[in-house]
């Protein structure tokens, strides 16, 4: 059984035909999905999800992209919708610097918000880094020293001395169908040499559609042709990857065991 575990399925590209979207992912093999949340709005839909399939968890959180829009949000905010009882993850969160939709002090000040949530609520916070390396592991460093929390680098595409010194801090990191992309050499070496213990696989649908479905809206029954080429790339069976990935997500996110 392989688990997407990073999709948006209340998304324009997957809402639309959920039932469907979710059914033809089991029928590949996916037997699990954290639907992730990026604004405080969506937080109720996405739980709601969770409430019908016994086999979705949610996260919540606010993408760096929306952080202008949430200057005011609180911790409190986050650890009462975090209760939820298939709520399992505090994100996405972190710092988007291509982009900068959102203003960098804001970025900074909400990203540290949700890492004291997680450290608080003992949830994986669940971390978007884009062109902010540098700041990203600044802010994970000193967070750590003042106490541990889960964590893990989701749709991961940063610098191999990046992923070292995340997986240093205890961090998890996550591998999405950018991984199978042409042009996407340097990632497929991080790829191959991460931890037995460190990787998970995901969508992040309905975006980043893996080879060989690139141009069409990804859904989570793609994870399964993601985690083909990372079985291949690591020189062991789908088979085997699916397990060493589903029992890393259990471990990880452990509220959802």
């Amino acid at each position: 059984m392989l688990i997407d575990s990073h999709c948006h399925l209340e998304y324009k590209g997957l809402v639309e035909d959920q039932q469907g979207v979710l059914a033809r992912a089991r029928e590949a093999g996916v037997g699990g999905f954290l639907s992730i949340s990026t604004r405080q709005r969506e937080w109720a839909q996405v739980v709601a999800t969770t409430e019908r399939e016994a086999d979705v968890w949610a996260s919540v959180g606010i993408h760096p992209h929306e952080a202008d829009a949430h200057a005011d949000l609180g911790e409190a905010a986050l650890l009462e919708a975090a209760a939820h009882p298939r709520v399992i993850a505090i994100g996405e969160t972190g710092l988007d610097y291509y982009y900068d939709h959102s203003d960098r002090e804001m970025q900074k000040a909400l990203f540290r918000r949700h890492i004291s949530v997680s450290r608080q609520t003992g949830l994986p916070l669940i971390i978007h880094t884009r062109d902010a390396e540098d700041d990203t592991f600044a802010i994970l460093a000193e967070e750590m020293e003042q106490g541990a929390f889960p964590a893990l680098i989701h749709c991961f595409t940063a610098s191999a001395d990046f992923g070292r010194k995340v997986l240093d801090l205890g961090l998890t990191i996550s591998l999405s169908g950018i991984v199978t992309f042409k042009n996407a050499k340097d990632l497929q070496a991080v790829a191959i040499d991460l931890p037995d213990d460190r990787i998970l696989v995901e969508t992040d649908a309905p975006f980043l559609a893996p080879v060989p479905h690139r141009g069409r809206v990804c859904e989570p029954a793609f994870t399964a042709d993601t985690a083909r080429f990372v079985a291949s790339l690591r020189g062991t069976t789908p088979a085997a990857l699916a397990e060493t990935t589903t029992r890393n997500f259990f471990r990880l996110f452990g509220k959802a065991a």
